[in-house]
């Protein structure tokens, strides 16, 4: 690539706002680690993997089932970026341009924050047929090839979503807490995906970046077609007032459902639908997700 990602972000971002979202990442250096020598956190239910020598084995038996000493070390913050990858990310965002667009600007923002705070940062992008995972690892070469291999992925001829893939690598290839940002559409994560999603979330801290759907009724007599299915309605039909009310209630109830899910998870999410809107919401969202209890 001719030009820095992560330079273009610069530019767009200025310092005050630097500083704003930087500062809503403060205090996660503390991260939860199992051990001794460290001050203690909480008692906190076993799982496969945690370190034997750590179960508290009075406290299991009053408890009736293993549980282990936490404790908590400064630390480096390790992020996971979960790309949604599908086809569907190729489709047209509400201000005209493509939803990819808006999610590669998510995740070159993620990725410029951790880079300018010396955190490392890994990769798990997927769809029906493909999952990538790279390490993480900190510094501008590492971001920038994270960032290069989330474009190359997407592409309007691109397999189907397949949003339990990547949240079922992410939960198998990291052991160590994490702060996973999903990238993903606002038809997304579906009912299918809430097990996944509570799986994941009692690992991680978890946020969700959806990018919006342009309803179809918004283009007059612009041509428009389904990246998956075609489906080709007439610009009549498009311009009936009552259809584009149906279409926007029918939205509209789309995004209250996977709302609520993110609710009962404990998952903070934000929609944008535009690269300039994602900037004040990934803001928001950092401010929410700081309150939120691990």
């Amino acid at each position: 690539m001719s030009t820095s990602r992560l330079a273009k972000v610069r530019a767009r971002l200025d310092l005050p706002t630097v500083r704003r979202a930087a500062g809503l990442l403060e205090g996660r250096h503390r991260s939860i680690y199992s051990g001794h020598g460290q001050d203690f956190d909480e008692m906190a239910e076993y799982h496969m993997g945690d370190d034997v020598s750590d179960i508290d084995w009075k406290a299991s038996a009053s408890y009736g089932e293993p549980v282990i000493r936490r404790f908590v070390r400064d630390s480096n913050l390790a992020m996971v970026v979960a790309v949604d990858t599908g086809r569907n990310m190729a489709a047209t965002a509400p201000d005209g341009g493509s939803k990819s667009e808006i999610a590669q600007f998510a995740a070159e923002i993620v990725c410029y924050l951790a880079r300018s705070r010396g955190d490392t940062v890994a990769l798990v992008a997927g769809d029906a047929e493909r999952v990538v995972q790279i390490p993480a690892r900190g510094g501008t070469e590492h971001m920038e090839m994270l960032l290069r291999r989330i474009e190359s992925m997407f592409e309007v001829d691109a397999p189907a979503s397949d949003l339990n893939r990547v949240l079922d690598r992410v939960l198998t290839w990291f052991n160590r807490r994490s702060l996973v940002v999903l990238i993903t559409d606002e038809a997304r994560p579906r009912p299918e995906h809430e097990l996944s999603l509570k799986r994941l979330r009692t690992r991680h801290e978890v946020m969700v970046v959806q990018v919006g759907d342009a309803v179809p009724t918004t283009f007059g007599d612009r041509p428009i077609d389904d990246v998956d299915r075609h489906l080709d309605i007439p610009e009549y039909m498009r311009s009936h007032k009552a259809l584009d009310s149906e279409a926007r209630a029918a939205a509209e109830r789309r995004r209250q459902d996977v709302a609520a899910m993110l609710r009962r998870q404990g998952v903070e999410g934000v929609t944008a639908n535009s690269e300039d809107e994602l900037i004040d919401r990934l803001i928001d969202l950092l401010r929410r997700q700081r309150r939120v209890r691990r």
